[in-house]
């Protein structure tokens, strides 16, 4: 996995959120949401459905939700800086988690951002908004414990590609906002849900 951050602060205009739904025939639904920096105002929404070829194995899931993510990524229209994965990224049993694989993948700068854990030791941060412990698997740092609101469970952040540990609460903070989940993941979860439901704009990709 590759460290080096590769913008400068003032250079990330865009973030994105990836996440992916299933419905019930077996179909897979990747979404990938587009907000600018720092207002977090929605530039672009992408979702693609697919049935997919892999087995779900835990551990493995970059197999399996990989190819319709790739799909999403292929019509974006705008290029976001940093994309933020629902998932795991080098907190993972190998180290490679979706964040991880698809970052390194696309070269793109990559943050796993889970609800739960999948390895590792921590004891929880503290009580307010900002609050972070270090995330630690085989006595390495793999991730964060992040307290994105106040007297709100945390979140599990961990690098996935060109990003450092330390970078981590800064840049997830900057894009959360009254929720527990940040904005990215967030929506991209929502505009999935409705792309599953038939509940989406019409066609399969909406900007503004």
């Amino acid at each position: 996995m590759k460290l080096d951050f590769p913008y400068r602060e003032e250079e990330v205009r865009f973030v994105a959120g990836v996440d992916v739904a299933y419905d019930r025939e077996g179909f897979s639904f990747g979404t990938v949401v587009v907000l600018r920096i720092p207002s977090l105002e929605i530039v672009e929404v992408v979702c693609e459905r697919w049935r997919p070829s892999f087995p779900y194995i835990p551990g493995f899931l970059s197999f399996r939700e990989g190819p319709v993510i790739e799909r999403a990524f292929s019509r974006l229209s705008v290029t976001p800086q940093i994309f933020f994965f629902d998932g795991q990224g080098i907190a993972h049993p190998r180290g490679v988690g979706l964040a991880t694989h698809l970052g390194v993948t696309f070269g793109i700068v990559s943050i796993g951002v889970a609800k739960k854990p999948l390895v590792g030791n921590f004891t929880l941060p503290g009580e307010e908004k900002g609050d972070f412990s270090f995330l630690e698997h085989q006595g390495q740092p793999v991730g964060i414990v992040l307290r994105t609101r106040s007297r709100v469970k945390p979140v599990f952040v961990s690098p996935g590609n060109k990003i450092r540990l330390e970078e981590l609460p800064k840049w997830t903070l900057r894009v959360t906002g009254k929720y527990r989940v940040p904005e990215p993941t967030r929506l991209a979860h929502i505009f999935g849900e409705k792309e599953k439901r038939g509940g989406f704009s019409d066609g399969r990709k909406r900007s503004s």
